[in-house]
């Protein structure tokens, strides 16, 4: 039952996130915003919701732990195989807006990360804590995102004011369709993640290397499934959209709300983690920067960094 039980999940992701890109472009188009945008927003915060339940359910329950690992993992995730994994299949075509401020705003995240979480380092304390306070001050920094988001996108209303009508887009049924998009996309990784585990457990593996390997792929399903998806349909916009809205949302929402709900201890592994991750996305603002392109090359090598990260938690842990 298991087996057609992660079957009927991987089924789901890949249709809901084929309803999920088109909706979301028609919906880009009818409100005359780039899709980027929509990338950065309703993809992005939708495709985070899996993140967002396990950890914000985690510091719930008491395991905050779970919290910060979930969120850095899913980004490494994010960054290196479904953006590689999108641009090997065709080769996404960057804004130079995204290149000057979204990408940045990564690492100006990351950063503000390992910022908050070295408390022994900068303040002399005797362990390191992701605090109520720290939690807010994601919050603020959430707020100022949209704030910008939100001004983008009214600025492109206001350009595009004369282009040719979207009337014959139906607003109702593509709002529809990506809402029942999104709905398969999370049924259907969670499917897969309690499955799989379960076929995990079944074949041998350990709890570590089930929690490192399918639950936090699994969580990152539909950033992975939805980016290729617009990958395919060269929807560049929503497909790399989706991965820096998606960094953008897990630390500044997931993050902000866990620590506002428990504040999250923080084991030392985690800084090597954050400081990979750090380095990942200056390594993606460079090749952003490669004519506005991040090609199949590029693509392969963040595929292999993954498998390289993979290796080394296993062996780490």
């Amino acid at each position: 039952m298991a087996y057609i039980l992660l079957i009927v999940g991987f089924g789901l992701l890949i249709k809901g996130a084929d309803l999920f890109v088109d909706g979301a472009s028609n919906i880009a188009r009818i409100l005359r915003v780039p899709p980027i945008l929509i990338g950065l927003t309703i993809v992005a915060f939708g495709t985070s919701s899996p993140e967002a339940t396990v950890s914000i359910i985690a510091a719930l329950e008491g395991s905050a732990e779970v919290s910060l690992g979930n969120v850095v993992g899913s980004n490494i995730f994010n960054i290196t195989l479904v953006v590689g994994s999108a641009a090997f299949l065709y080769p996404l075509v960057v804004e130079s807006a995204t290149i000057k401020k979204e990408i940045p705003f990564t690492m100006l995240a990351s950063v503000v990360l390992l910022v908050l979480i070295s408390d022994m380092l900068l303040q002399g304390f005797s362990d390191n804590l992701l605090t109520r306070s720290d939690g807010l001050i994601f919050l603020l920094f959430l707020s100022i995102f949209m704030y910008y988001v939100i001004e983008i996108g009214l600025k492109s209303r206001r350009d595009t004011e004369h282009e040719p009508s979207t009337k014959s887009i139906k607003r109702g049924k593509n709002i529809a369709l990506t809402l029942a998009g999104l709905a398969a996309i999370i049924f259907g990784g969670d499917l897969v993640v309690n499955n799989g585990t379960e076929i995990a457990y079944a074949l041998g593996m350990s709890e570590t290397l089930v929690g490192l390997t399918i639950i936090a792929i699994g969580t990152s399903l539909p950033e992975l499934v939805t980016s290729i998806s617009a990958a395919l349909k060269k929807e560049s916009g929503i497909a790399l959209g989706n991965i820096v809205g998606s960094n953008i949302f897990n630390i500044w929402f997931v993050l902000g709300a866990s620590a506002v709900i428990t504040p999250l201890p923080v084991a030392d592994k985690i800084f090597t983690d954050v400081l990979i991750m750090i380095v990942l996305s200056l390594l993606l603002f460079v090749f952003s920067r490669t004519d506005y392109t991040v090609g199949k090359k590029e693509g392969l090598f963040l595929m292999v960094m993954y498998v390289v990260y993979l290796v080394y938690i296993i062996l780490r842990n």
